[in-house]
């Protein structure tokens, strides 16, 4: 019972207490990628915690002290280890909660894809009747009112950008936007997004994966905004995100207006230094050792 108690504290403490302190840490902002691995760090511990607390409240004080190991043993599945009572037929029903645990965001993430690939191909399909290849840009041109640019990432990647956005758009000010769309796809930014986005439907309501979800999406668009300022000038990727701003991109779909567009133009054209290394360092560490503080606490 301790270690159930114990282990749901921790759940609570990077569910509930950290994700806050984390959304408003000052070098988030400026190390965007370590900062989207803190979050993955986050929601993979939450898991952890929560199936191992739910364990050791369910399984009898024997097979719980001992951990994965005595349940090992019980089953007969470690060679040479003592045997206790052997597991009951309510003790397997009471397997299957944690096993639900893990296999909850499991089944959302595959859901999730699913949709994600289902309305990429409308997409795509769209694009072959309406859309007008523009190999000087290597990007699809489509006739639409507001000016948007936006990428399909995936197997047939595909960059996006409205006749409106060629009208108000420079040409450096869309050589920006259009490093910006492809650092998504180089990045693979669509499957870090499906990802959070299983994990908040698999939680609805938990504050990890509310927090989560609203800060990935915004440190996915700092990435890309990075990786195209090291081609562009500031100024310029600035007054492209200002143009396309009120472009939203489609389903499945990454676009440059994005989210969080003004704190974003803020980071562009007011620089801050990159964290420490020691900083950097001590987030992965953090971030990696996280998961595996409760797998540590339920040992034998």
């Amino acid at each position: 019972m301790i270690e159930a108690v114990a282990l749901a504290a921790y759940a609570a403490l990077v569910s509930v207490a950290a994700p806050p302190l984390l959304a408003r840490a000052s070098w988030a902002h400026r190390a965007p990628a370590a900062a989207v691995f803190a979050w993955l760090g986050l929601m993979v511990t939450f898991v952890i915690a929560i199936a191992l607390a739910v364990y050791h409240l369910g399984l009898g004080e024997e097979h719980a002290h001992g951990g994965l190991a005595g349940f090992l043993s019980a089953c007969g599945l470690v060679p040479g280890a003592p045997a206790g009572d052997p597991l009951t037929f309510g003790d397997l029903l009471v397997l299957a909660a944690p096993v639900a645990v893990v296999l909850l965001p499991a089944g959302w993430l595959v859901r999730c894809v699913r949709q994600v690939r289902r309305a990429r191909r409308r997409q795509l399909d769209m694009l072959a009747l309406v859309g007008e290849p523009a190999p000087e840009y290597s990007a699809t041109i489509v006739d639409y009112g507001v000016p948007a640019v936006y990428c399909l990432a995936g197997r047939r990647s595909r960059v996006v950008v409205t006749r409106a956005a060629l009208d108000v758009l420079s040409e450096s000010q869309l050589k920006a936007v259009l490093a910006h769309e492809r650092a998504h796809i180089a990045g693979r930014h669509h499957l870090l997004k499906v990802l959070v986005d299983a994990f908040s439907r698999a939680f609805p309501g938990l504050p990890l994966a509310r927090h989560a979800k609203e800060q990935t999406n915004l440190l996915l668009e700092m990435i890309a905004d990075d990786h195209a300022l090291r081609l562009h000038p500031r100024e310029t990727l600035a007054a492209a995100i200002c143009e396309v701003a009120a472009g939203r991109a489609p389903q499945a779909a990454l676009g440059a207006g994005g989210s969080g567009v003004l704190i974003r133009l803020r980071r562009v054209l007011t620089p801050q230094p990159r964290p420490h290394r020691a900083t950097w360092w001590a987030v992965v560490v953090a971030t990696v050792a996280a998961p595996l503080v409760p797998l540590v606490a339920c040992g034998p």
